[in-house]
């Protein structure tokens, strides 16, 4: 099994657009960070969590030929934005794409892509496969996906986990029972927005709180903002088996096992 993150960054992205920080200003490509999201690809098929703004660009540079399933957290826009660039995976594939999502995410999905769901339907727009997700274990195709709870401020979203990788973004709470989810897996990632309290984030230190408490063999923040500093600088303060991921960052994990 193979994680990409195809995006790093928070809902603005970095560089911020008319930002002059150190971190905006900055030439490492590590500190160019687009909408966060990941790609999982296992046992033949791709698997994206979130599809954000920049999902056209991320796929175009990772050279994604196949794409059999998107999972979404939650319905802001920096995560469901990119929907409509999936016109082309339809085109090849010559079906509807797989869409799994709570159902007030769907209902989100619906009016801001209206035409896709039209009864008369223009040529050529989006063609989407609903599929209800909840807190309850389900499968893609006969990949077993794990949901876990996360609350954003006040609003309950999703994480997940496939075989021993989990991706928790946008947290800013979790509860004992839904922690449960992760003992065991080997690959963490959590977002961490800043150094600083936000209402509806992790912090940094909050980020890595929750990797120590859950033991994994690697653990992954992303969901950074500008705020957060430069990259390079950030690393060096990351505790051992703890680094700040950056776009295209990729790793090798085993195969989860399949639905028999």
């Amino acid at each position: 099994m193979k994680v990409t993150f195809l995006g790093t960054g928070t809902s603005q992205g970095v560089p911020v657009i008319a930002c002059d920080c150190n971190v905006c200003c900055s030439t490492n490509k590590h500190d160019k960070r687009l909408r966060s999201s990941v790609m999982i690809e296992t046992h033949g098929i791709n698997i994206s969590i979130d599809c954000g703004p920049d999902f056209r660009t991320q796929m175009l540079r990772e050279n994604v030929k196949h794409l059999e399933a998107i999972v979404f957290t939650h319905e802001h826009k920096d995560h469901i934005g990119g929907l409509d660039d999936i016109r082309s995976f339809n085109y090849i594939s010559g079906k509807p794409m797989d869409v799994y999502a709570e159902s007030r995410v769907q209902d989100t999905i619906k009016n801001e892509f209206s035409y896709a769901f039209a009864k008369v339907k223009y040529p050529g727009v989006p063609e989407i496969m609903l599929h209800t997700i909840d807190e309850n274990p389900f499968f893609i195709q006969n990949i077993p996906v794990t949901p876990i709870r996360l609350m954003h401020y006040k609003l309950p979203i999703l994480g997940f986990r496939i075989g021993n990788f989990a991706y928790l973004t946008d947290i800013k709470t979790i509860s004992t029972e839904e922690k449960k989810k992760l003992i065991g897996c080997t690959h963490l990632a959590v977002s961490g927005l800043r150094h600083q309290t936000h209402l509806s984030h992790f912090t940094l230190k909050e980020a890595i709180g929750l990797i120590h408490e859950i033991k994994p063999a690697y653990g992954y923040i992303t969901h950074i903002s500008h705020q957060a500093g430069l990259h390079s600088e950030l690393n060096e303060t990351l505790p051992p088996g703890i680094n700040i991921a950056f776009d295209g960052l990729s790793f090798e994990l085993d195969e989860p096992q399949l639905k028999s």
